[in-house]
């Protein structure tokens, strides 16, 4: 890389940075908060305006004047120092000097990061409630509810508030720089899906095609990003409205719909994508389905800009497909926030019937129009958008023509 694209490449960060700080700092002081305390990566991430920890055993302090300190493990301290929107804090999570836990040891560090900024008690929102968090390791430490002691024992006299739902308004709402990094996760998840569209023909495992259509996720990603990518073929396609998606040892069989879907994660943005392949020359049921999902994909599409209630475009892709037949076989909601989210049906914005929630401009958000016919077969089409003043930005344009997707 030479020294200009470095230039322009840090000059980007630091502007991210700002916009991402200012636009919390400006939150936390109409919420009425003191600073804000986080400890899910996801939050830390949002916080920090870049740094996502690895074992989740960090903590984010952020107050209304857009100062941020880090308070992370030692051998996290690097990472978290390459941000350069925060002071950081590094401790010992360990010590063979004492047995002593997580909470025992971040206390004092805790203390002195928020007095480095100015935190020194008051009312402090945190993330103390459920949330649905992406992997980010193998195995992660979550504070949870214990949260609430470890800022009671660092600031004595502080009250502890859940700010679940100023946090959720936040990470609701993207910036440029975050845009591109799902954007950049987008592109990466293409390679897989387009190795996925080579792999796949009848008599194969789908857990031999999925493991050969997730190695451009491992190629092209960063060392540490975790990445997800599952098939499912054939009557496991009518039941990929759960809550997982896995594949099998199941053989792929000539004529069948084969579901392929995929996580996709740079430096902790995440998507949600998903295209139906068919294996062999589509039935006229098959036709009719995908026939359906692309109208009710292009009417979503349509619909979405600033203002527009989020149940509105869940309506116009339901509408759409229960004109076609298929309404009692689409089984979820339109779509979810992404982005800071893998998959998470309660980020926002929800586009689902019920959803009070009104679009804006920065929102990233999956649209999923599906059908599911039980024991039978089924067939969904995700892709990634963001919204901008004209309306949705397709993030994920590939392999959008039907067409594209029958394979003979």
């Amino acid at each position: 890389m030479d020294n200009a694209t470095t230039q322009r490449r840090k000059g980007a960060d630091m502007a991210h940075h700002s916009q991402r700080t200012q636009r919390n700092a400006r939150a936390i002081g109409e919420a009425g908060f003191d600073a804000l305390i986080c400890g899910t990566p996801s939050n830390v991430l949002l916080l920090s305006a870049g740094y996502w920890p690895i074992v989740g055993t960090s903590l984010a302090v952020a107050n209304s004047e857009g100062k941020v300190a880090l308070v992370v493990p030692e051998d996290e301290s690097e990472l978290a120092r390459k941000t350069g929107a925060a002071e950081v804090f590094p401790y010992k999570p360990a010590s063979l000097d004492q047995l002593q836990t997580v909470t025992d040891a971040i206390v004092p560090p805790l203390t002195e990061a928020a007095s480095t900024i100015g935190v020194s008690g008051g009312r402090i929102g945190c993330d103390l409630s459920d949330a649905n968090q992406p992997a980010s390791y193998i195995s992660m430490h979550l504070f949870g509810s214990g949260l609430a002691e470890v800022i009671n024992r660092a600031l004595p006299g502080s009250n502890a508030e859940d700010a679940k739902r100023l946090l959720s308004k936040l990470r609701s709402i993207c910036t440029s720089q975050e845009v591109d990094r799902v954007r950049q996760a987008c592109k990466v998840a293409q390679g897989a899906f387009e190795a996925a569209r080579r792999a796949l023909r009848p008599g194969e495992f789908e857990i031999a095609v999925a493991s050969l259509a997730s190695l451009p996720l491992y190629q092209n990603a960063h060392a540490r990003d975790q990445q997800h990518l599952a098939i499912m073929s054939g009557p496991r396609g009518a039941s990929a409205y759960g809550a997982y998606a896995i594949s099998s040892d199941r053989v792929m069989q000539a004529g069948e719909l084969v579901m392929v879907h995929c996580n996709s994660n740079i430096a902790g943005y995440w998507t949600d994508i998903t295209r139906t392949f068919c294996l062999g020359k589509p039935t006229d049921q098959q036709k009719r389905m995908y026939d359906a999902i692309s109208a009710a994909r292009e009417a979503a599409l349509q619909a979405i800009r600033p203002g527009v209630r989020a149940a509105d475009v869940d309506k116009a892709a339901r509408q759409i497909l229960s004109d076609r037949g298929f309404g009692d076989q689409f089984k979820h909601a339109t779509g979810h926030g992404v982005g800071y989210a893998a998959i998470d049906h309660n980020a926002q914005p929800r586009l689902h019937p019920k959803s009070p929630d009104l679009l804006e401009v920065g929102m990233v958000f999956n649209v999923e129009p599906a059908i599911y016919i039980e024991n039978a077969q089924g067939m969904r089409h995700c892709d990634m958008v963001v919204v901008t003043d004209l309306g949705a930005e397709v993030l994920t344009p590939f392999l959008s023509d039907p067409q594209t997707l029958i394979l003979v």
